[in-house]
């Protein structure tokens, strides 16, 4: 897909705001007019809005007692199960967001009760239970005599399994963030952001910001009982926020802030070699959204059980830590290697797809393990800009002949009523706008398929469904300096409301451009990496900086070409320099019309472009469509005459042909003999004149020419 990029204006910022910024820039030095064009066109406009995003400390947070009754039932709840001695469970979930929620629980009620004596935990197994309450292992626990459940990242929907536990005689507090019941469920509190106006400071907190509330409520209505302070919390709290990717707006970015403070200084062991692990040293939010949050969501995308992850966090024994940590990384490893091959099928499957007509990516497989396919939609979905779900029919004793697996979504398109509106054809869901898990019977799978796409056709003009980029701000090769970086830094941590910046460098050109395969082994896994690494030069620069581009080899940048290209520029700790990371490139707009269409060519001349018996102005009707197609020609004939290959997109870029057009195009030039090989996205074609069919040729070719002039005419009417 190509992707539309959103350039932001350069705006005349008020001499009022430029001082204020450089305050805060003074120091790295830098007049600051960077970061000025990227918080103004971020809606950063007034002094206190300002000063509170920069500086945390200017931040006036947000009680617990905002939650009201809510908040004091539970704290009332949790008092007397500690004036009774009653047996508390913390019902957590086991990805990084629902395993720092449990930590968090569990050295905050751990001032009031006593660990694994009144107070313990109970993490659900992944790939056997899911998200949430589960009927079995509430049979477990009051079998144990729990009479007191907090859930934690979970728990507001599963009105049956709470309907169960009063049966039991168990009381349950829900601290959760995700999507509301219809009703409110027979609870003794349930503590959910989600009550409040989508404008308030704490209506974006993830699961492990709402279990803080609580702890910090509790802390307040009984200052004497803990001997440590809430803020100790913190740093778990910002593991949870950032790998969660909630929108670091109001509270959320003051605890991201706060915690992320606390994380450079961690006490914590086992916090401290996971970030050894991933050489970070705690100080920038990649830290885990890189580092911590993989290793720890790997677990139980690879085991299923992530229970040791909550001591991992909270253990006090150095030893103890080092041991799991190194649990975590081989996990992370395992996930890689099955990750890769899981986005390698599912890209496979998608080329059989028609993504003219298709409005939601549904892809199912047998031998898909579950455990990976949200982070495989959450790749399909963005390089595809279209809502993508993967689901696995692996059949195995515990899945009754149901399809499990998860779903991603992309701006602009709530998710959550979008599968919603298919619930008649599952037996179990819950997510929120972005993200979601589900399982349905497989039998469902056809109608599924067909009805939410026919739904999300019938709320948007699904030609509009394209990969954006919105980029921040325009720079020049000099500019990429240390002082940028630092100048950029200032408005981290980045996040979900608040993206990694990006910068368009315009008409630019590469050198010494060459890739790198690595397949690294540890232990007995071997991860593939596939990397370029370029020189990035332009007229204010001609000896460039290097740079890297993932996942892409050399022969996707011409050396004869100048682009324009999107990146993040940032720090890379492994060269220990400060480098531009290629997000996207386009032919420089003012070269996108210069490729001709066989000048001082050596194609052989017993073809002819179309057959020298019929009329091709009659035959190709428009002049525009002519040109269009013979241009798309012309440029076979020059890879062939040069013996190259080039890229997929960069070649529909050229002759603007979207999927469709593009997929006709191939069929009609194998009848005119051509032949072609796809291997990573590059593609290279050969001439076989004994493949000449002309017959076949002319009637692939008015259809494809009907293609062409359609996505034409579509593009005009979507303007």
């Amino acid at each position: 897909m190509i992707n539309q990029w959103n350039i932001a204006p350069k705006y005349n910022i008020p001499p009022w705001f430029q001082n204020l910024i450089q305050q805060y820039t003074k120091q790295i030095p830098s007049q600051g007019n960077f970061v000025s064009q990227l918080l103004w066109h971020r809606g950063i406009r007034t002094q206190e809005a300002l000063s509170i995003f920069l500086d945390s400390s200017n931040y006036q947070p947000t009680p617990a007692a905002e939650f009201g009754q809510e908040m004091k039932r539970a704290v009332n709840r949790l008092y007397k199960a500690r004036e009774k001695g009653e047996k508390v469970c913390i019902w957590g979930d086991f990805d990084a967001d629902g395993i720092t929620s449990t930590s968090v629980l569990w050295e905050g009620f751990g001032q009031f009760f006593v660990p694994e004596v009144q107070l313990s935990y109970y993490i659900p197994n992944r790939l056997k239970e899911s998200h949430g309450l589960n009927i079995p292992a509430m049979d477990r626990l009051a079998d144990r005599g729990v009479s007191l459940i907090v859930t934690c990242d979970t728990g507001s929907t599963n009105l049956q399994e709470i309907d169960y536990a009063r049966e039991l005689g168990i009381d349950i507090i829900v601290t959760d963030h995700h999507t509301l019941p219809e009703h409110r469920p027979e609870v003794v509190s349930i503590i959910n952001p989600r009550y409040f106006a989508s404008s308030h400071p704490l209506y974006h907190l993830s699961g492990v910001a709402v279990a803080y509330k609580l702890v910090e409520a509790l802390y307040e209505a009984f200052p004497d009982i803990p001997e440590q302070p809430v803020e100790d919390l913190l740093d778990l709290v910002a593991i949870g926020l950032v790998a969660d990717l909630v929108e670091l707006k109001g509270d959320c970015r003051y605890l991201a802030q706060e915690g992320i403070k606390r994380l450079a200084n961690t006490r914590r062991y086992g916090v401290d070699k996971l970030l050894k692990l991933c050489k970070g040293n705690g100080d920038r939010p990649m830290d885990i959204s890189f580092g911590i949050a993989p290793r720890i969501n790997a677990v139980s995308r690879i085991h299923g059980d992530a229970s040791f992850c909550v001591k991992l966090l909270t253990t006090k024994d150095t030893k103890e830590a080092v041991t799991l940590a190194q649990q975590t990384e081989e996990a992370n490893l395992n996930r890689k290697e099955l990750q890769q091959r899981v986005l390698q099928q599912a890209r496979k499957k998608i080329e059989d797809l028609d993504l003219s007509t298709t409005a939601v990516i549904v892809l199912d497989d047998n031998q898909w393990e579950t455990g990976v396919l949200g982070l495989v939609a959450n790749a399909l979905s963005q390089e595809y800009g279209r809502p993508s779900i993967l689901l696995s029919t692996m059949k195995n004793a515990d899945n009754n002949n149901l399809a499990r697996g998860s779903a991603r979504s992309v701006s602009g398109i709530n998710l959550y009523d979008l599968v919603f509106s298919q619930k008649h054809l599952l037996s179990g869901f819950g997510g929120h706008p972005f993200a979601a898990g589900l399982a349905l019977p497989m039998e469902n799978l056809s109608l599924f398929r067909d009805g939410i796409n026919q739904k999300l056709k019938q709320q948007l003009d699904i030609t509009k469904l394209q990969p954006t980029i919105d980029v921040d701000l325009t720079v020049t090769v000099a500019q990429l300096t240390k002082e940028l970086f630092r100048e950029l830094k200032l408005i981290e941590p980045c996040g979900m409301g608040n993206p990694a910046p990006k910068l368009l460098v315009q008409n630019c050109w590469f050198s010494n451009v060459f890739h790198k395969n690595f397949s690294p082994k540890k232990g007995n896994k071997t991860i593939k990496y596939l990397v370029t690494y370029f020189n990035l030069c332009d007229r204010t620069n001609t000896e460039g900086i290097s740079g890297s581009w993932w996942g892409h080899n050399s022969g996707e940048i011409s050396l004869n070409e100048n682009y324009d290209v999107v990146i993040e520029f940032d720090y890379n700790k492994y060269h220990n320099q400060y480098e531009p990371r290629i997000i996207d490139l386009k032919i420089c707009s003012s070269q996108r019309d210069s490729i001709t269409t066989g000048k001082a060519s050596t194609f052989p001349e017993n073809i002819a472009l179309v057959s020298q018996n019929i009329n091709s102005d009659k035959l190709l009707d428009e002049v525009f469509y002519q040109e269009q197609w013979l241009k798309f020609l012309g440029i076979i004939k020059y890879l062939i005459n040069h013996q190259k290959s080039i890229n997929i997109r960069l070649f529909q870029e050229k002759v603007s042909m979207g999927d469709r057009p593009w997929k006709y195009a191939l069929k009609t030039i194998k009848k005119l003999g051509f032949n072609y090989t796809c291997q990573d996205n590059i593609i290279s074609f050969t001439l076989h004149t004994d493949n000449f069919n002309q017959e076949k040729y002319l009637n692939n070719l008015n259809k494809t020419i009907q293609v062409i002039q359609e996505e034409y005419i579509q593009s005009l009417w979507n303007k």
